[in-house]
């Protein structure tokens, strides 16, 4: 295919010029080795592009690479027997803008292992609004049930939760049957959190104990900022309740005490989205498109951008200024 000779990418570089990012004009030949080619209808934006492309995080480990950790579109080339020409398909993390070539351009080449077939229940766009913030949450949401959470333990709550993965966590969680209390620093999206999902908004405060142990306020939850906000929440966990770790958005660092595990059972889960084995990645794909399918993803959504529009939006994000989804729209 002419197509396939030149077409537009966002690259990352690092060499004696220096760490850059930007759109070029690169061919087929310049990706990565894979079985399945496939022309890109939609990417995303999560913390982890935005790191990578800003260079504020050590996340590729060789360059150059196309940015981007999601992709989804429609095969146009295959020497794996089970993906034919137009079969529309998707992958999240799996090494993407880390160890191979992202999903930042006009034509991705994948690894067939990895490939996942768009779920009946799910377009494209939609695969991307969920992305690996979605897939994280879900994630959560499966290893928090696989170890006893119920609904009866009490409400979830959720920090950082108008970001990509706490807005999608709001929704997924409430869908499948818990009381969810969004813990945000931004008031001003309280009606937006309640919209998607949230039976209470909560302010940062509710976390900003320091003491070991406080009586319990909530069930379990998902924590996506790490420091002394989990360090609280895991003190107001239930006794044989979850907390989910998914992210470090204020700090990688934990000073906790051992006190809430060995006197309430709570349970620490930790959520490695990149590394899930394949057939958790379909189950959970599977409840994805149908039981926790997000019932809001129009209202998360809050942006549509092309690779021209993907500087901004990694500033913005580092800021702290992340804001439900962004959709990358290709082709």
């Amino acid at each position: 295919m002419t197509a396939l000779n030149s077409f537009t990418a966002f690259r990352i570089h690092n060499d004696t010029n220096g760490y850059r990012s930007g759109i070029e004009s690169i061919s087929l030949d310049d990706l990565n080795a894979g079985e399945v080619v496939i022309k890109t209808a939609y990417s995303s934006v999560n913390f982890k592009d935005a790191l990578a492309g800003t260079g504020q995080g050590k996340i590729l480990r060789h360059f150059p690479l196309v940015g981007g950790i999601d992709v989804a579109g429609h095969v146009v080339a295959s020497t794996d027997p089970k993906f034919r020409e137009g079969d529309a398909v998707l992958v999240t993390g799996c090494g993407l803008s880390e160890t191979r070539d992202g999903g930042y351009a006009e034509y991705a080449r994948l690894e067939a292992k990895w490939v996942i077939s768009l779920p009946a229940g799910l377009s494209l766009r939609e695969s991307m609004i969920l992305g690996t913030a979605g897939f994280t949450a879900a994630l959560a949401l499966y290893r928090l049930r696989d170890n006893r959470q119920t609904p009866e333990l009490g409400p979830l709550a959720v920090t950082g939760a108008t970001g990509g993965v706490g807005s999608l966590a709001v929704d997924i969680f409430s869908r499948a049957g818990f009381e969810v209390h969004a813990i945000s620093g931004k008031p001003e999206n309280s009606d937006y959190l309640k919209s998607i999902g949230a039976s209470e908004v909560l302010g940062r405060d509710v976390l900003a104990t320091a003491r070991p142990m406080e009586s319990v306020r909530f069930g379990g939850g998902l924590d996506n900022v790490g420091g002394p906000m989990l360090t609280s929440l895991l003190a107001q966990t239930a006794l044989y309740g979850n907390v989910a770790t998914a992210g470090l958005a204020a700090s990688h660092e934990l000073d906790a005490t051992v006190m809430p595990f060995i006197i309430r059972g709570v349970s620490l889960v930790g959520i490695a989205s990149a590394g899930t084995a394949r057939d958790i990645r379909d189950d959970i794909w599977r409840h994805l498109a149908d039981d926790w399918k997000p019932v809001h993803l129009d209202t998360i959504c809050t942006r549509e951008i092309g690779l021209n529009g993907l500087p901004e939006v990694f500033k913005a994000m580092l800021a702290g200024h992340s804001f439900g989804r962004t959709v990358v729209k290709l082709g």
